[in-house]
């Protein structure tokens, strides 16, 4: 007598579950999305307009429309507006690459934190968990006291958050029980190690020349951002962009826990990986051009979820934006306050502290 069998298979409910995603997405209320582009909007504008030289709103748009569309300028015919060199150096040498960065640097942070509180489960979770941080910082502080030029430091400062995250995700091959808690002692380990590091750097440099730049640098500033800075980081972090973007539905059914995802057929190992990956590509190229800016990966994941909710489809993008109008805000803060432009970072401190003790409040029964 035989008996036939059949094979076994694990249902594949990957589609399934991400159109029901998007039927969640659109629960959001239209005010809330066009609000948080408004803000945006609105703190672009202002970006561009305020600074120690103060361009009129006409001007501001005259300027942009003339740079975008050649000829249009001549369309409007106004003989009181005339563009000035001044403006447009202002606008478009200094002020344009620096508003981009700190969008970019301000999307970077909050969207990679954001990924890592729903990697790790862990609503106190930040885009430096697994090092990457500090092994930027350790290598733009080497680059400093070797005195290589502005773009070294830079790759030094890429290189090190790679090689730090990278050291953080071998070291978790040591705790076969359990995935998370091997990446986050590996992160834990990592991050004093090269913390450490750039300590000894600090001690070794010339106290009346290194280390005055060595500590400025740490602090985080946008002061000597430029085209070269722009180029150099946009691509990249647009990659990071579409990897983290791509895997949001995913972050979703993490969630529930590795059995659940590999049910419903979501390989938990490779989603760990790509997250990983792209968020420390876009977090190292924000420490690269930045330093250290805190908090921002911390508190922004926290107010998006307050206004679009924990789906992750719409949490990311939400995330991306909120955190790019935050770090407008601030860095203008940082300019115009003080005669002396202060460190950023020691704003988005004493901001975030304060910040995150209200969304924690508010939302401490539940995230």
């Amino acid at each position: 007598m035989q008996t036939s069998t059949k094979s076994i298979t694990t249902p594949d409910f990957s589609e399934e579950y991400r159109e029901a995603q998007e039927a969640l997405d659109k629960r959001i209320p239209l005010g809330v999305k066009l609000g948080i582009v408004a803000v945006l909007v609105i703190m672009l504008f202002a970006s561009f307009a305020l600074g120690k030289y103060p361009v009129a709103p006409d001007e501001l748009v005259k300027n942009v429309v003339a740079q975008i569309t050649v000829g249009v300028y001549n369309l409007f015919n106004d003989p009181d507006i005339v563009i000035s060199d001044a403006a447009n150096t202002a606008l478009f040498n200094i002020r344009l690459p620096r508003i981009v960065v700190v969008m970019l640097v301000g999307a970077a942070l909050s969207v990679a934190g954001a990924a890592y509180q729903g990697m790790f489960k862990n609503p106190l979770t930040s885009p430096d968990l697994l090092g990457a941080s500090a092994g930027a910082s350790f290598g733009a502080c080497l680059a400093l006291l070797l005195d290589m030029p502005n773009y070294m430091v830079q790759v030094f400062a890429f290189a090190g958050g790679m090689v730090a995250v990278a050291c953080a995700v071998w070291l978790n091959r040591m705790v076969r029980s359990d995935a998370i808690l091997g990446l986050i002692l590996g992160g834990i380990l990592v991050s004093t190690l090269f913390q450490s590091g750039t300590s000894l750097v600090k001690l070794m440099a010339d106290a009346n020349d290194k280390l005055p730049t060595i500590t400025f640098w740490l602090m985080g500033s946008f002061a000597s951002v430029n085209d070269g800075d722009m180029r150099a980081i946009i691509i990249p972090m647009v990659c990071g962009f579409i990897l983290l973007l791509l895997e949001s539905w995913k972050l979703n059914v993490l969630s529930f826990g590795d059995e659940e995802a590999r049910s419903m057929g979501i390989k938990t190992k490779r989603v760990r990986l790509v997250v990983i990956f792209a968020s420390t590509l876009i977090v190292s190229c924000s420490v690269a051009v930045s330093g250290i800016v805190g908090w921002v990966g911390l508190v922004i994941p926290h107010l998006a979820r307050a206004l679009v909710g924990p789906n992750y489809r719409a949490l990311l993008p939400a995330s991306m934006v909120i955190g790019a109008s935050y770090l407008l805000l601030v860095d203008n803060l940082a300019r115009l306050i003080a005669t002396v432009e202060i460190p950023i970072g020691i704003l988005t401190s004493i901001i975030g502290v304060p910040f995150f003790i209200f969304i924690f409040k508010r939302n401490q029964k539940g995230w």
